[in-house]
């Protein structure tokens, strides 16, 4: 992996912040442990465990979203809604490996740029909720928050909020990235071989003609180089690959923030592009005060209720020196809303030339509840949230420079719509998710092309 260009690096340190610091500011959606010597133990192992990344991957994103920002690149961004502890298998992450893979194959071959490729895996145990305990036939225990924090069954047992759970997450993450390690140094990214990425739907699927001659016009590109040559395109063989996750449960994220040799600074080395959600980014919280003093580039996501003065300070705050790469805002808005509160963000931004990367959510904004009660989302009301912040960016003279999913590998049915019009009966029949609704591998490849039929669209000639 190359070394990270030095004309990226900031110039200050974050002032009057320590790895501690968020202890002293208000901290929403976390648990409430029971025993406070149980989790100084707990703590106190995950600070002596390796990192799970390292400072110079991290500053290596950091330049290629810096390249996003000005349009030479695009991000893709995916993976579940939250990992659990029981799929950490070799089948889920490989399959969850091929749709990023085959989703990055139809970007690059259509929008003819470099893809950065970010996992939402590897640490996404940990999830907000709307309120602190669920309650179900007059009985009320704690909302389950992630298999990081308690489990997912309704009993006292599995809700009491147990801080060992975090030294499991961190394991299941290290297994995690071992396997996609080895998978890509391996080989299994290669693109001589894109067929190798193929998930069993390939062969049945209303997108399967479509998605074999984008395979076989790479693959006839890759040849055509090679002979040219005269010698096999070797940095064809392995991609870039990269983590992202929520940086919610703040003890677990302060515990992997390290200093390292050679590079100054802080890095949370849980995982290289952390997030912070809607619930979490008050501008004087601790989420917020965490994630200003580290070096890796970070995240917001953007709803429909934030105003442009908020926006502004979040910049000012979490990126004073206007760092190219540092700072990105994952706008989800939803269908509906993002015609009317999306303009006024991107010209405030504008306005003030403050440099920030843009990507839409197009998963969260537009959930809902189907009348058999089931927690989904309509294809038709993610391809329009998508397609239309590509034409709200075009027209506001700013660029829309990826796209955030919740998707898996699986073949499940918690989407409505798409390619094989699923309905609310299908729900039923594959319905997996312990927490938010997820794209399917055929879903998630549909929106893949239909972000590169939009960008054909806006790049045509008039």
């Amino acid at each position: 992996m190359p070394m990270p260009d030095s004309s990226l690096q900031p110039v200050k340190l974050a002032r009057e912040w320590n790895a501690q610091s968020w202890r002293a500011r208000t901290a929403t959606q976390m648990p409430q442990y029971a025993d406070a010597v149980e989790l100084e133990s707990a703590l106190a192992e995950l600070r002596r465990l390796p990192p799970l990344v390292t400072s110079w991957e991290i500053l290596t994103l950091k330049q290629q979203l810096a390249e996003a920002q000005e349009g030479r690149r695009f991000v893709l961004q995916g993976g579940d809604c939250a990992e659990n502890f029981d799929e950490c298998s070799s089948d889920v992450i490989s399959n969850r490996l091929k749709v990023l893979l085959q989703m990055s194959l139809v970007l690059v071959h259509g929008m003819r740029k470099p893809v950065v490729r970010v996992g939402r895996f590897a640490g996404q145990y940990a999830k907000p909720r709307s309120t602190d305990t669920e309650t179900i036939d007059g009985v009320s225990l704690p909302s389950y928050r992630g298999d990081m924090v308690n489990g997912p069954a309704f009993t006292p047992e599995a809700r009491r909020p147990d801080p060992r759970r975090m030294i499991k997450a961190h394991a299941r993450s290290a297994m995690t990235m071992n396997f996609v390690r080895a998978l890509i140094d391996g080989g299994f990214a290669d693109l001589h071989h894109p067929e190798y990425w193929d998930l069993d739907w390939v062969g049945h699927s209303p997108l399967a003609d479509e998605y074999r001659r984008m395979v076989t016009g790479i693959g006839d590109a890759v040849r055509f180089m090679e002979t040219l040559s005269g010698a096999e395109v070797h940095n064809l063989n392995r991609v870039d690959f990269y983590t992202s996750h929520e940086a919610l449960l703040l003890p677990y994220e302060e515990s992997m923030t390290r200093q390292v040799p050679r590079n100054w600074g802080w890095f949370n080395l849980s995982t290289h592009f952390p997030w912070i959600g809607m619930r979490t980014a008050a501008v004087d919280g601790a989420h917020v005060e965490f994630l200003r003093g580290i070096r890796n580039p970070i995240a917001v996501k953007v709803g429909p209720s934030v105003a442009s003065d908020q926006l502004l300070r979040l910049v000012d705050v979490l990126n004073p020196e206007d760092e190219p790469g540092r700072l990105t805002f994952i706008h989800r808005m939803g269908a509906s809303q993002i015609a009317e509160r999306l303009p006024p963000l991107l010209e405030a931004m504008r306005r003030d030339g403050r440099r920030v990367l843009w990507i839409c959510d197009p998963m969260h904004g537009n959930t809902e509840s189907t009348a058999n009660g089931y927690k989904t989302r309509r294809f038709a009301n993610i391809g329009s949230e998508l397609q239309q912040a590509f034409d709200l960016h075009a027209a506001a003279g700013t660029r829309l420079g990826g796209a955030h999913l919740e998707l898996t590998g699986e073949d499940v049915t918690e989407c409505l719509g798409g390619a094989r019009e699923l309905t609310e009966l299908d729900l039923e029949r594959a319905y997996r998710s312990c927490v938010d609704p997820r794209l399917n591998y055929e879903q998630a490849l549909e929106v893949a092309m239909l972000i590169v039929r939009k960008q054909t669209q806006l790049s045509a000639p008039v």
